[in-house]
């Protein structure tokens, strides 16, 4: 396994001489690895010739520094992880390498801009949308892999490579989940036990609404029984609950089970924020 730190050192020793036929696949992460991050790495080594994983905290997508702040890290276990897994190449920039100089240009994502996470932590999108396509320029990937659990992020990086023509294919991996339905996710490592025990909720809302949605109840009715839910559960306090088409994220009135739909949840357990997502009607 092969780490470098800039994008000079890839394009002049590596990128050239494995562009001749063979694929070269991307999964771009802020570190602290779980099984999802690896779920990825499986997938473009499945899919491509050569794996390479970046691992950078983005300081421009985080809305609350003291969340950018609380990031967990973990370089060594990642990389041996990383290592096991057979991964081909690490990108490990610093922030200098990604911002040398403060970024000027800002994007805006339409209407993704102003719902759920967009609406929530404004100026995020602009964020992932700014570093990810430096990073696209940077490694110059054939396929790139992402997680369904940041299913808006998946939007937004969908019309980022549509408007921005981007060469490359987007490969959308399953979210990842414990045993008791949790979607992985670094920031689960900041959990308390009795925060992570009733992280749960997430999940079984999630499940909850599915079935009752698809028994035919309504989703006036669906979405006031969750919210009583999440109000009796003294450690999470929602921050939203929606039905929502899981591609341009117009949020739904009522539920049509001949529309795609998903539904989006994000919670605070205690200081830490969590999202999770499932697809009602795929």
């Amino acid at each position: 396994m092969q780490v470098f730190h800039t994008g000079a050192e890839w394009q002049t020793n590596w990128l050239k001489s494995l562009q001749n036929g063979k694929t070269i696949g991307f999964v771009p992460t802020m570190g602290a690895l779980h099984e999802g991050h690896l779920d990825l790495v499986k997938k473009s080594k499945k899919e491509c010739d050569f794996t390479v994983v970046s691992i950078f905290v983005n300081p421009t997508q985080f809305n609350n520094p003291e969340d950018f702040a609380k990031y967990p890290t973990s370089l060594e276990p990642d990389l041996k992880k990383l290592e096991e897994e057979g991964t081909d190449f690490v990108f490990l920039p610093d922030t200098s390498t990604i911002y040398p100089e403060k970024p000027v240009l800002t994007l805006n994502f339409g209407e993704l801009e102003y719902v759920l996470e967009g609406g929530f932590r404004p100026g995020h999108f602009n964020g992932v949308g700014i570093v990810v396509s430096k990073l696209f320029h940077i490694i110059k990937p054939d396929k790139a892999f992402f997680g369904q659990k940041d299913l808006q992020q998946v939007a937004v990086i969908k019309r980022l490579v549509r408007d921005l023509s981007f060469n490359l294919d987007l490969v959308i991996v399953p979210t990842r989940r414990e045993i008791d339905g949790l979607a992985m996710s670094s920031r689960n490592l900041r959990l308390n036990p009795d925060e992570r025990s009733q992280a749960l909720i997430l999940y079984s809302s999630l499940t909850k609404a599915k079935g009752e949605l698809l028994a035919g109840k309504s989703w006036l009715d669906v979405h006031n029984q969750i919210i009583q839910d999440f109000n009796e559960t003294p450690l999470a306090k929602l921050e939203y609950f929606e039905l929502v088409h899981p591609e341009h994220f117009t949020q739904f009135e009522t539920f049509d089970p001949l529309q795609k739909s998903s539904i989006c949840v994000a919670a605070f357990l205690g200081s830490v924020r969590l999202i999770d997502n499932l697809p009602i009607i795929p």
